[in-house]
């Protein structure tokens, strides 16, 4: 998926087993984060700082979803053990990482085989992708999400 793109729709159980679709957020702003695992310090990082930041994310009209292909119980076990308020999604089968384009072969310890790519994306009120990173360095990538979020908005009410 690229800049520009109709973010696909998808159903995925939250760390409560509740089922989530993107379409519930339509209106909203989305920040669609994909990460590699669970309880791995990178990840942990992106979700804490992201969870940290979330009533900044909603004043702009913003919900943060974290996607990984980790289970239910293992982001349940994740959310309470990092205190992590970030809604949290399971793709076990990666059929959304495959739609979004995140599912790739990697070379991981000297073995190559398929993972996420650390991928964000903006996603606008009206569904479509306006902005996205790629091999996400997640020092202080909540921050800069918040910031080119701030600078869209602006832009759009500029036109």
């Amino acid at each position: 998926m690229n800049v520009g793109d109709k973010a696909p729709d998808f159903c995925l159980p939250d760390l409560n087993a509740q089922s989530v679709y993107l379409s519930n957020f339509f209106g909203r702003w989305v920040i669609l984060y994909f990460y590699p695992k669970d309880n791995i310090t990178t990840s942990t990082i992106e979700a804490s700082d992201f969870s940290k930041s979330l009533d900044d994310f909603d004043r702009l009209n913003a919900v943060v979803i974290g996607i990984s292909t980790d289970s239910v119980h293992s982001h349940f076990t994740f959310a309470h053990k990092h205190n992590l308020k970030v809604l949290l999604l399971s793709d076990r089968e990666a059929k959304t990482c495959k739609d979004y384009g995140v599912w790739r072969l990697r070379k991981l310890g000297g073995d190559e085989k398929f993972g996420i790519l650390s991928t964000t994306f903006i996603i606008n009120p009206g569904g479509t992708i306006v902005y996205k990173w790629e091999n996400v360095k997640v020092d202080k990538h909540a921050q800069e999400v918040r910031k080119k979020l701030i600078e869209i908005q602006h832009k759009k009410i500029a036109k």
